[in-house]
């Protein structure tokens, strides 16, 4: 069983998370702490469960190699290295390319997950949280590329775990990633082809979810793309602002001139 009360976060430093409330969470990331992912399970990211991103596609998804839209949900895994958390510094792998920044609702599963029905999909689910699932911007989403996906540092997930009551309907939450100040990019979690409970049915369907692991709705088509010096805020409804830096290879340790 994987449970809280109110607001889940590992400051760094701290030997383990604090189950605080919205107050505490919101004094102590005011501070400017850097906190650690606050979850330690699985992380599996969703594609193509964005409507945007599949009408992109156009005539290409009855093409080759795709040859007919996705019958069961697209999900890729996020390894243990590319974990980690709040103001994270990430190093960007090209940045003639850029990373492409990807606002993500997190469902954090509660208790163990196995073939679980729509109507009782939310009675598995812990709370959410906010990832910043990161990729290296590429054409294709045919067998998500680990080379592009998994690279150091490409899954940003926090800074708190917000227990499911605060949340009244994920399924309606705007999202808005802002770089370096500027007006946001902004989507909403409704545009999903796969609303949270669907998507929990559908995974459970052939696979079991822990607790503690965190399954993600999937990134909002068109997310921006940053580079070396860019910082980045996404938010997602009242979840707490999750904050990156993205820097360069040259940079000792990470750190930002």
């Amino acid at each position: 069983m994987f449970a809280l009360a109110d607001h889940l976060l590992h400051p760094e430093g701290d030997a383990l998370p604090r189950d605080v409330d919205a107050h505490a969470a919101a004094v102590l990331l005011a501070r400017g702490v850097a906190c650690r992912p606050p979850v330690s399970g699985a992380v599996y990211g969703t594609l193509l469960n964005d409507r945007a991103a599949v009408d992109a596609l156009g005539d290409a998804v009855h093409a080759a190699p795709y040859k007919a839209p996705p019958k069961a949900p697209v999900l890729y895994l996020k390894p243990r290295n590319t974990l980690t958390g709040h103001r994270a510094k990430v190093l960007v792998p090209d940045n003639e390319l850029g990373v492409e920044v990807g606002a993500s609702l997190g469902i954090v599963i509660g208790r163990t997950a196995t073939r679980v029905s729509i109507e009782r999909a939310f009675h598995y689910i812990a709370g959410y949280t906010l990832v910043a699932d990161l990729s290296v911007p590429h054409a294709s989403v045919y067998r998500p590329s680990v080379r592009f996906r998994a690279r150091d540092g490409f899954c940003v997930i926090g800074p708190a775990v917000v227990a499911a009551r605060h949340v009244a309907n994920p399924d309606a939450l705007a999202i808005a990633v802002s770089l370096n100040g500027a007006p946001a990019f902004t989507a909403n979690t409704g545009s999903s082809v796969r609303n949270v409970a669907r998507l929990l049915a559908d995974v459970t369907d052939f696979m079991t979810l822990a607790p503690g692991d965190v399954i993600t709705l999937g990134v909002p088509h068109g997310s921006p793309v940053a580079h070396i010096g860019d910082e980045a805020v996404l938010s997602i409804g009242q979840l707490p602002p999750l904050g990156v830096s993205f820097v360069g290879a040259t940079q000792p340790d990470g750190e930002q001139p």
